[in-house]
């Protein structure tokens, strides 16, 4: 009997090792230093306590890095960067590694019932706007937050390695993310507004509107293509925040290409909705097969 049981946990692990994806690979621990990039940079958000930054370090895996550069995200920061409130409190934390040119720019929410507000998609957007293209880069956060903050945390990291952002992009992708965020909370799908957000920078690359009503053409076009209804005021806001961005001559065409892998990471989320009968399905087929083989043992 003892032998029996013996297999049949054996047996319980084949099956479950069988199921997970063959590209998932464990940790190998510590990192080389990749010299030509630069170390990874983590930035804490400064209202942390000792322990909720513990459990940071332990979701962004800080650990598997031989070295890394730290520095901490504070409200005066944020008054510096983008004009916010120097009394903010600053909990959300993030980890960047440098990508070559061309790489483009990944988003990972490790902790993504921590950050309420913010999506991936968000952070992308907003991140391509003030001119980061190229890097990795992940967010967390031991409490519940927006996660706002986190933008204000990337800023300052590019700042303190030489990096140079355009202040004026840098406040108009902050107005992005407010704007987003804003109305998502009005009840648009969050999906939704990032797909309406990139759709519209690239009619901006495509079209180069010269006057703010071809703005609001563009704005009012990509609405009506999308089906997404806003009101008065969030609708303004969208034609003001792009008018933004026309003013500052921010050109699309040179992120054209992560703006159409955007748009289709945003429509498979929207349009996947056979994704829970997969799960349930993969969920049936491992219970099936771990029946079989205890029938096959015991039999």
């Amino acid at each position: 009997m003892k032998n029996r049981f013996i297999v049949a946990l054996i047996g319980i692990l084949l099956v479950a090792a069988a199921l997970i994806p063959n590209n998932v690979q464990a940790s190998t621990g510590n990192e080389s230093i990749n010299e030509k990039l630069g170390l990874p940079i983590v930035v804490y958000g400064d209202a942390l306590s000792e322990e909720q930054k513990s459990q940071v370090t332990e979701l962004l895996e800080v650990g598997q890095h031989d070295e890394v550069d730290e520095f901490t995200v504070t409200g005066q920061d944020i008054a510096n960067y983008i004009g916010g409130n120097p009394n903010s409190n600053m909990y959300s934390s993030v980890k960047i590694l440098h990508k070559d040119n061309g790489e483009g720019l990944n988003i990972d929410i490790v902790s993504p019932d921590n950050i309420t507000e913010v999506t991936k998609e968000m952070y992308s957007n907003a991140l391509l706007t003030a001119g980061v293209e190229n890097a990795e880069v992940f967010v967390a956060s031991s409490v519940q937050v927006s996660g706002h903050s986190a933008l204000t945390g990337i800023y300052k990291a590019y700042d303190a390695k030489g990096v140079t952002l355009d202040e004026d992009r840098m406040e108009v992708a902050s107005e992005e993310l407010d704007v987003a965020t804003s109305i998502a909370d009005e009840g648009v799908d969050e999906a939704e507004v990032s797909e309406l957000l990139t759709e519209i920078k690239k009619a901006i690359a495509e079209q180069n509107p010269a006057t703010k009503e071809e703005i609001e053409q563009i704005v009012e076009e990509q609405m009506n293509n999308l089906n997404i209804e806003l009101s008065e005021e969030d609708r303004q806001r969208l034609i003001d925040l792009f008018e933004q961005m026309r003013d500052l001559n921010i050109n699309f065409d040179n992120v054209k290409d992560q703006l159409d892998e955007l748009t289709g990471g945003i429509q498979d989320v929207i349009n996947d909705e056979g994704f829970w009968n997969k799960v349930s399905t993969a969920i049936q087929d491992f219970f099936k097969a771990l029946a079989d083989f205890f029938r096959s043992i015991f039999n």
